[in-house]
């Protein structure tokens, strides 16, 4: 039997504990123990960016971040982007442009695309492309996701 680790972290910005074996990824907690599931598994070798979280502000690949690395960690997931019961500029923008279809790589994009707009506010197309190029999509091609991250980009900015 493997002995599981007991890990306290911040998810979504409520204290959040679990155990975990040393194997488990935290995409694999956040899906099966914590019912997470807006991250997607979709390559699980960290190539698709559909399972994208931000990790202390940051976006990794939570399909290749160990459950065990969370421990005293602030984890976001795209169920944490939501501004309490209004969508974020981000996930309107995504369905006013149109910028998804299946939905598998929505969430990795949102969170992706949140990272770069929480770093840098005004990005251009090419800031936007380089950003989100671990990011993958087989379905929409990349201009409306990219014009999505731009109106959100200006949307935010009216906000402050």
């Amino acid at each position: 039997m493997v002995k599981k680790t007991h890990v306290s972290t911040t998810i979504n910005g409520e204290t959040a504990e679990f155990l975990c074996e040393p194997r488990q990824s935290l995409l694999e907690i956040l899906r099966d123990t914590l019912e997470l599931t807006g991250s997607k598994e979709g390559c699980n070798n960290g190539n698709c960016g559909a399972c994208t979280v931000l990790m202390d502000g940051l976006p990794v690949n939570s399909c290749l971040v160990l459950a065990v690395e969370a421990e005293g960690a602030t984890i976001t997931t795209i169920e944490g982007i939501a501004e309490q019961a209004h969508l974020h500029p981000l996930q309107q923008c995504f369905l006013e442009n149109a910028a998804l279809q299946c939905g598998i790589c929505t969430p990795g994009f949102i969170v992706a695309a949140k990272a770069l707009l929480d770093r840098n506010p005004k990005p251009t197309e090419h800031d936007i492309r380089f950003e989100l190029a671990g990011n993958l999509c087989r379905c929409t091609g990349y201009d409306k996701i990219v014009r999505a991250v731009q109106d959100a980009a200006a949307a935010l900015e009216g906000k402050h």
